[in-house]
């Protein structure tokens, strides 16, 4: 079994080699042919949504306070929720190469490429194991949720890569105290919440680790330390003053979760922890292959008491912190908002490394066998778990879009405000067919709302539902059908006034 000692004795010397060229290229040839395709398949909704949000700064107004989408009514398509940076930042190479979901997939991965490699820095910062570090950011990128997020435009991957580099470089000021780790920390931690609000709790890395010196009057000098804080409390401005001002304007309110006023029967709750706790966080956000190293973590740090660790004692609050966080916002989350769950990846894998880590000092030539092999099968895993998520037949996506996009994108002129007559949400069918105007969703269109419409100046009707499209009222107000491409019709208005 002389080959097993020979893969860890590579590993140790040629990590680097496995970070920086094995894990980009065996990660490019699983999702080389995504690369190619348009948005698709599950939450396609708020792909489209965010996508939108790139190609309008593109096409229509590049303000960063004024993101837009496609949904006009009588905000004129400004939709304020998280500060749109990544949008903004990915619209800004459109300028220079063009409109193509291709850039958007691919400045994705490379993002995503970068919160791998800060994985690993953020490993090193806690275990000073490289090759702990390298194998728990090859286990994080196959975790099945990031493999197939990765590749796909939300703002939560953008927000997931700082806020893993702003706890790197928090765990790193824990060692050095250095001014410049900590600037580095907030501001990244600051972009993350910036892009997504829930990210603001890493804050709490630095913030456990200033209350653990106050409270062992560790300060080295009172007056650098309290401008340590003070310096990056100011960084955290921007995302405080933002936030102040779009929540109360959000038109879908903060949070659905169990502490915000919503009614939720004990029933449906433990179903959505049941999932989430034997589906979702083994399944998803590990890697079932990846789960007996954490749960040889959790076991370990119980086992030697290590929660009596200043360490662990700011991981243990950071968790905490998530936690409830999750319980704030689970109806929201429900079952389908996985990516609402990325707060927890830099703390799992994290445990993870400290599982690895274990095994691996105690080597033996079994556990060898066992602990690479179940790192070796990762991509495996993760492939058969996600790749079936690409796919233009799931639920609530209609694939003649697809089938027929040229042609309904064609039939009418882009300049022309339409309605969508049956959209799913409220994005997916006006970035489909290129377009601007009213969604209604799951047959709610009305003659009346059709009428009114048309005096904002909807000139075209899209629709897939015959109960809409066939209604005597409803079909009054329609000049002529312009095609009909599979199950989608479309259909030009007549002028107003009647």
């Amino acid at each position: 079994m002389k080959w097993i000692h020979n893969i860890h004795s590579i590993l140790e010397k040629r990590h680097r080699l496995l970070l920086f060229v094995f894990i980009p290229l065996l990660s490019f040839s699983m999702h080389y042919r995504i690369f190619g395709l348009d948005i698709m398949g599950v939450h396609s909704w708020r792909q489209t949504l965010t996508q939108s949000n790139i190609v309008n700064f593109y096409e229509e107004d590049n303000n960063i306070l004024d993101p837009r989408i496609n949904e006009r009514y009588q905000w004129k398509g400004i939709y304020r929720m998280e500060f749109p940076i990544m949008q903004w930042l990915f619209a800004q190479t459109y300028r220079v190469f063009g409109n193509d979901i291709l850039l958007t997939r691919i400045l994705s991965f490379v993002m995503g490429l970068f919160a791998v490699l800060g994985l690993y820095f953020l490993v090193l910062q806690i275990f000073r194991n490289k090759l702990v570090a390298v194998l728990a950011a090859w286990a994080f990128n196959f975790s099945p949720v990031f493999y197939y997020y990765t590749m796909n435009p939300l703002p939560d991957n953008f927000a997931l890569c700082f806020a893993i580099w702003g706890a790197a470089f928090s765990f790193k000021y824990m060692r050095d105290d250095k001014l410049s780790s900590l600037m580095i920390a907030a501001f990244s931690i600051s972009l993350a919440t910036l892009a997504k609000m829930p990210f603001g709790l890493f804050y709490i890395i630095p913030g456990v680790y200033f209350l653990q010196k106050i409270s062992k009057k560790r300060f080295k000098a009172i007056g650098e330390d309290i401008a340590h804080i003070i310096s990056s409390l100011l960084l955290m401005a921007p995302a405080i003053v933002w936030y102040a001002w779009v929540i109360p304007k959000w038109q879908n309110g903060i949070t659905k979760g169990v502490l915000s006023g919503n009614d939720t029967s004990f029933s449906q709750l433990w179903d959505y922890l049941s999932y989430h706790l034997f589906s979702s966080f083994p399944e998803l956000l590990l890697n079932y292959l990846s789960l007996p190293f954490f749960i040889w973590a959790v076991w370990l740090i119980f086992k030697k008491k290590l929660y009596k660790k200043a360490l662990f004692v700011v991981l243990a609050v950071w968790g905490i912190l998530i936690l409830f966080y999750f319980f704030f916002e689970i109806n929201m989350i429900a079952r389908v908002h996985d990516y609402y769950l990325f707060p927890f990846l830099p703390l799992i894998f994290i445990l993870v490394a400290y599982g690895i880590k274990d095994l691996l000092e105690k080597a033996n030539k079994q556990k060898l066998i066992v602990v690479f092999s179940l790192l070796l099968l990762l991509p495996l895993s993760a492939y058969l778990r996600i790749d079936k998520r690409w796919n233009p037949e799931w639920p609530g996506f209609n694939s003649d879009l697809i089938t027929y996009h040229d042609e309904l994108k064609n039939a009418v002129p882009d300049s022309c405000l339409v309605v969508v007559g049956n959209d799913a949400s409220p994005a997916i069918w006006l970035y489909y067919v290129n377009k601007k105007g009213w969604v209604y969703r799951h047959n709610n269109l009305t003659a009346d709302k059709l009428i009114e419409i048309r005096k904002f100046g909807a000139k075209y009707m899209y629709s897939d539902s015959r109960q809409i499209d066939e209604d005597s009222l409803i079909s009054r107000q329609f000049e002529r059908i312009v095609t009909e491409q599979g199950s989608i019709r479309v259909f030009e208005l007549r002028k107003w006034p009647d």
